[in-house]
Parts: C-alpha cells; structure tokens; sequence
C-alpha cells in the first residue's frame, strides 16, 4: 500500500487514549508556578498559625495563671477572715476557675519532705512569694508538692492560725490555641480567596504563552495565517514580533519555492513538446512507443511534482464536510476506476460524520490512500470511526504483502518508491503518500503505515473533530 511498494501488514490500529484526570506533578507552566505559589502560601500560613498559637498559648496560659493566683489569694483571705462556723460555706461559695481546688481539712495533702513542684511551675506562678503578706494573715507553715493531676501544676497546704490546713490543688488546662467560633471559617475562606487569586493571576501571565502557542498551531495548518498581535508585556511583545517575522520568512520561502518550481515546470514542457514532435517522425515503432512513453511520463512527474508545491490545501477555505459521504464516494470512484477490483473495496462506518476540513485537498489524500491500498494490495477496506476523545480515524487495509518495519515511514519521503522503477505500470512519482500526509497534518492531523499482524498493511489518517 506504500507507492512503489509492495504493501505491507499491519499490526491494530492504535487504540484511542481516553482522557482521565490524574492528581500528579503539573505539566504545565502555569500549573507549576501556581503549585509552587500555593505551597509557598500553605508553608507561609503554616508559620504564621505556629506563631500565632504559640502566642496564643502564652496568653492563655498568663491569664489562667493570673486568674488562679487572684483566687488562691482571695480564698486564703477567705478562710483566714471568715467565722469559723461559716467558713467552709464561704469557701465553697467562691466562684473559683477551672483547674483550682480549695478545702479545709485537718490533714494537709502535701506530706513533709515532698519534693518541690518543677522549677518552670514555681516561677510561673511565683510560689516564693507564697507565705508573704501582712503577718496576721501569713500561714502558719506551707508546704508546696507536685501536682498529682496530669498536665502539670501543683498542690499546696497553708497552716491556719486555728490548726487546720487549706489544701489548695492546682492543675494547668490543656491549652485551646484554636479556640475560636470563627477560626476555621475565616482560615478556609482565607486560604480559597488566595489560591482563587494565585490561579487567576497565573492564568492570566498564562496567557501570552497560550497565544504563541495557539499562533503556532495555526502557522502549522495555514501559512498565511493572521500574525499575532504586538502588545503586552516587553518580553511579550518581543516574542510575538519574532514570531511574526519567522512567519513572515515562512511565507516567503514558501513562495520562492513555489514560483521556481512553477517555473521550472513552465520551461520543461516546451522542450518536452518538442521532443514529442521529433518522436512523432521517427521510423523505428517500438522507438517511438518507448519515447513517447518516457515524455508521458515526464509530464506527470512534473505535474505531480507542481501540485505538490503549490500545496493547494493551504490556500482553499475549510468548510463543514461529510467525511462518511466523501468515504463512499472515494470507494465508488476507485470502483469505477479499477472494475477489476471493485469487489475487494468497501467502506464501515457511520452514514454521516461531520468535520471541518478542505474538500478538493481532504477528497485528494483520501483518493491517494485508496489508491496507493489498490495499487499494491489490491485491496482497499475502508473505516471510519470518532473516538470518545472527538479525534476522527479512517483506515484503510489493503491485502499485500507489506512493508519492511524500517521503511514503514520512509516511504512518506518524497520521491521514494521501495519498487525502484519509473514505470507506470509498476508504480507511481512516489509523491501519493507525501501529499496525502502533508494535506491530513495541514488539517491538524496524521497518517501512519501499520503492518497488520495476519497479513497486509493498514494506513491509519486521523482528523480532529
């Protein structure tokens, strides 16, 4: 199926990737910048709120050690002052904090010879100063022990004038640094507002990279595309006026190309007329058959060589087409064309598929596919899908011998024919596959040769949707 070439076999076509969400390592720029920002901002917000409860937990633990060494001393007071019949009443009437307990008790809870509370305990709550103040209200004796309540704190028992003991147990609160209503709220409705604004100012610096791309795309399917717009950002407007100028180049070499080859081609047919009119008189029959047969032959090589560089899918206007109509009518043609073969061409698919393409140049490498398939398999099968991606595939098997897994993209070379004669009969300009490819890649899309595992080759031509 390859032109000047025995056609080959193909393996499956390839099979259409569907499109799946993966959480991962960002590909793009933009989504790298923004995963960086917003890892910069979480480690940020992660400091500050470290910070912020530490703080927090200071404050806290200041004011619950104030509040707690207010209340010790009122109750002292308390104990000290009130009747002894109504002392306990009193006491128990205090509104004491969480973490502060107070009795009278004949036996004090801290035994002689208990070892001190922690150093850090005796500073915070200055347990030096614990049996100061006006002689008449001093304890008789205080000792001060360890708690025997988790979470730190301490016990103390001060010796009334009458011989009791106040047993004072004290026992530090877990410290709440996210105690707040709000707190978590205002931390995620903080935390979205700056992600939202770190997504959109990266899409939006995004953006000239986008249109370049977008402009280069576009330079690929159509030479004279409309060049990019100059504005922006210095750096921006740089790059889209390099752009621009590269297009420009583009565009020029293209023309060169073109107008010496049209050229070319204008000057060879005069002396092939010629030739042909010096042959025309020429005695020997089989001499003139042979001459007239090779100036034939010039004249398509030369004519598929023009149409090649004129590459006149560019300049037609795309147009919503029938692409399984366009199939059926390449498969009746090539039917017509070849009568012989016309039981080995067929066409599955859809009854209407619909794309955007250039009839004149999409029709030409569909016939050069369907061509290529009879002329060196004797076969052409036709198929016509849309993956679940949007992505249009149309293959076509043929039954010959195929190719060589080294020359599968060769053959798309100009010019090359893996059968190395000129002769019509056995082979084309080799230019079939090359044209065919170039039309399907202006339209965004592709053609490859497979080697078919039961035998025969398969041209795989992809369109985008």
């Amino acid at each position: 199926m390859a032109e000047g070439a025995p056609p080959a076999t193909d393996a499956r076509p390839p099979q259409p990737r569907a499109r799946r969400w993966r959480v991962g390592w960002p590909t793009s720029l933009g989504g790298r910048t923004a995963f960086w920002l917003i890892l910069a901002l979480v480690l940020v917000q992660a400091a500050g709120l470290t910070i912020h409860a530490l703080d927090r937990v200071d404050l806290q633990r200041f004011s619950h050690v104030r509040e707690i060494t207010g209340r010790t001393i009122s109750a002292w007071r308390t104990a000290v002052l009130a009747p002894l019949d109504r002392r306990e009443q009193m006491l128990g009437d205090l509104d004491l904090p969480d973490g502060l307990r107070v009795e009278i008790d004949r036996i004090p809870i801290v035994r002689q010879g208990a070892p001190p509370p922690p150093p850090e305990v005796v500073r915070l709550f200055r347990l030096d100063l614990l049996g100061g103040g006006p002689p008449r209200q001093r304890p008789r004796e205080v000792r001060i022990g360890p708690s025997d309540r988790p979470g730190g704190g301490f016990n103390a028992s001060l010796r009334l004038p009458d011989g009791d003991w106040l047993n004072i147990r004290v026992a530090m609160p877990p410290p709440r640094p996210w105690h707040s209503a709000t707190f978590l709220a205002a931390f995620v409705l903080m935390t979205v507002a700056a992600v939202l604004l770190i997504v959109g100012a990266v899409a939006r610096l995004m953006r000239p990279v986008r249109l370049l791309a977008a402009a280069a795309d576009r330079l690929g399917r159509d030479v004279n595309a409309p060049p990019m717009e100059e504005s922006g950002p210095s750096e921006v407007a740089t790059a889209a006026r390099a752009f621009n100028q590269m297009a420009e180049r583009i565009r020029r070499f293209v023309a060169d190309r073109t107008q010496m080859l049209a050229a070319i081609g204008h000057d060879l047919r005069t002396p092939i007329t010629r030739l042909r009119l010096r042959a025309e008189f020429m005695d020997d029959d089989e001499q003139r058959r042979k001459m007239l047969s090779d100036l034939d032959e010039m004249e398509q090589m030369i004519a598929a060589t023009l149409a090649f560089a004129r590459d006149d899918a560019a300049a037609e206007p795309a147009a919503p087409l029938d692409l399984a109509a366009m199939c059926r009518t390449v498969a009746d043609e090539a039917a017509d064309a070849r009568p012989e073969c016309a039981e080995t061409i067929s066409y599955d698919g859809p009854e209407r598929l619909t794309v955007r393409a250039r009839p004149v140049a999409l029709k030409r490498a569909l016939a050069n596919l369907v061509n290529n398939a009879l002329a060196y398999g004797g076969a052409a099968r036709l198929r016509l899908t849309r993956d679940e991606s949007g992505l249009v595939r149309l293959t076509v098997d043929d039954d010959g011998p195929g190719i060589p897994e080294g020359e599968l993209e060769a053959v798309f070379a100009p010019f090359r024919r893996l059968e190395q004669s000129r002769n019509r009969e056995t082979g084309g300009t080799g230019l079939g596959l090359t044209i065919a490819r170039n039309i399907l890649r202006a339209h965004g899309g592709d053609v490859v040769l497979r080697n078919r595992a039961g035998g025969g080759l398969t041209a795989v031509a992809s369109l985008p949707g």
